[in-house]
């Protein structure tokens, strides 16, 4: 969710000093890279998966602080709107059967959440938008109640000027398009986060392979099809983030201006690269102050925390964001994916991190890598492509030219995988179980978005109206998803 702050407000004064702290920060934060240790002995990996909760009827349930309360499980936390709530994994290494634990732990883990969230009326879903979630349901009391969420939608709206203006159109002629007073539609978008964590001299190169494998994710991955009633891209969550979240009135669109939701815009050469324009192309949104004197710990041989400098990483909305943070008073660095939607099944968000960790690390690794032989314009045109059309993408590769999302990964990148899973130690049972999901969901053609939107056309040739067709389809969604069954071994009508 985010660091909390303590104001929902700020000064003028405020926010001069906090641009002064985050740029004395981003000076030591570059004087440790070349001076300071950072653990990277033992590559830890993360997750973070953000939940909805629904009602009986598979609306939108707005109760997650009496869910939460239920739960009584700090690792369960607030999202930023009352019908979201996020579960976050410690940190483990990737060797053995890792994987294989973690699946065991996180279904154990969310039959009990769901348990005692069923006993004030929600259940959990893991999905990319809540297909049922409509205009009316902004209407009311809809954010959480935490500081964080309060100042950052004040400060966006303020920003801006003006009302947040959505408009997307899906492939088949379905569009929304429509004004908002705040940024709640991005409560709609839940997603998957992974963690890697990297040694500084190896961060550019596993942010560039990110971004170069991204398009690749969103394809085999894509859960987002429907908001607001209307059958939008694959993973309509891509561009619904960065509309609902956009800063910048139309004009400052068309000076160019970089929008919040960053994908980037040049592969990079080390960490800083990214901290750097970050500082320099965004304005601040959470001008949150701490006593730190970061120059002086680093001097003391102590580590600083940094703090207005992560904060406001954390309101640069990077596809692939650089994570700077602490643990046990030794400093890491970590790539944090944040592509992939929620669900279906636990079975599916572990085989798209497998497929992530093992091809990351193989590109990463490469003698000449891809991202010196393939322009960012066309790596973030693959991301658009996908994100828009999912399994039915054509992505261009080098070596390979312009091919289907599929073929690209059957033919190259799965392998990729599999080599690079056993590079990271991981046992071939993990291998198997996991990455076979991701085969078969390429040969199958069917993810999370496109048995969402098969099942959803069955019902509406049968003659069910949109809004009960999306219901139904949602009830046997979240029945499905407790199986835990791979989503295209799902029965499609």
């Amino acid at each position: 969710m985010g660091a909390e702050v303590s104001a929902q407000s700020y000064t003028r004064e405020q926010r001069q000093r906090y641009r002064e702290k985050v740029r004395q920060n981003l000076d030591v934060f570059e004087r440790m890279l070349t001076q300071s240790s950072f653990a990277f002995d033992r590559p830890m990996t993360g997750l973070e998966i953000e939940l909805n909760l629904v009602d009986g009827q598979q609306q939108p349930h707005f109760h997650n602080e009496e869910v939460l309360a239920a739960i009584a499980d700090p690792g369960y936390q607030t999202e930023l709107a009352r019908y979201n709530i996020e579960l976050n994994v410690p940190p483990r290494p990737l060797p053995g059967d890792a994987a294989l634990e973690l699946e065991e732990d996180l279904r154990s883990s969310l039959n009990a959440a769901d348990e005692a969230a069923g006993e004030v009326g929600s259940k959990i879903v893991a999905i990319g938008i809540l297909p049922t979630i409509m205009p009316e349901h902004y209407e009311g009391d809809w954010i959480s109640e935490n500081n964080r969420y309060t100042a950052l939608n004040d400060s966006i709206v303020l920003a801006r000027g003006e009302d947040v203006y959505l408009d997307i159109e899906g492939p088949t002629g379905e569009r929304v398009a429509t004004y908002c007073s705040s940024i709640a539609p991005e409560s709609a978008c839940t997603s998957v986060q992974l963690h890697l964590q990297v040694a500084p001299h190896e961060f550019a190169q596993h942010w560039n392979a990110a971004q170069a494998l991204s398009s690749v994710q969103l394809a085999l991955a894509a859960n987002s099809p429907y908001f607001f009633g209307k059958r939008l891209h694959a993973e309509t969550r891509v561009e619904l983030f960065s509309q609902a979240t956009d800063t910048r009135p139309v004009e400052l669109k068309n000076q160019g201006v970089r929008p919040r939701v960053f994908f980037g815009e040049r592969w990079i050469t080390s960490i800083f690269d990214l901290f750097e324009e970050n500082v320099r192309y965004f304005p601040t949104l959470l001008a949150e102050i701490t006593d730190e004197d970061p120059m002086a710990k680093l001097e003391a041989g102590i580590a600083p925390e940094l703090g207005e400098l992560r904060l406001h990483n954390g309101t640069v909305y990077r596809w692939n964001r650089p994570i700077y943070d602490i643990v046990g008073g030794t400093p890491h660095l970590r790539v944090e994916n944040r592509v992939l939607p929620a669900g279906p099944t636990i079975a599916d968000v572990l085989a798209n991190a497998a497929f992530y960790y093992g091809a990351v690390r193989m590109l990463a690794a490469a003698d000449r890598p891809v991202w010196t032989k393939m322009s960012f314009a066309a790596c973030e045109e693959n991301f658009r492509q996908a994100a828009r059309d999912g399994m039915d993408a054509r992505i261009y590769w080098p070596g390979y030219g312009e091919v289907p999302a599929d073929e690209l990964v059957l033919r190259h990148l799965l392998p990729l995988a599999h080599e690079g899973l056993r590079a990271w130690g991981v046992s071939d049972a993990v291998r198997e179980r996991y990455l076979g999901i991701i085969e078969g969901r390429a040969r199958s053609g069917v993810n999370g978005a496109e048995w969402q939107t098969r099942t959803v056309e069955h019902l509406e040739g049968e003659g069910v109206e949109r809004r009960e067709a999306l219901r139904r389809m949602l009830a046997r969604y979240a029945e499905l998803m407790d199986a835990n069954e791979p989503v295209h071994t799902w029965p499609l009508p």
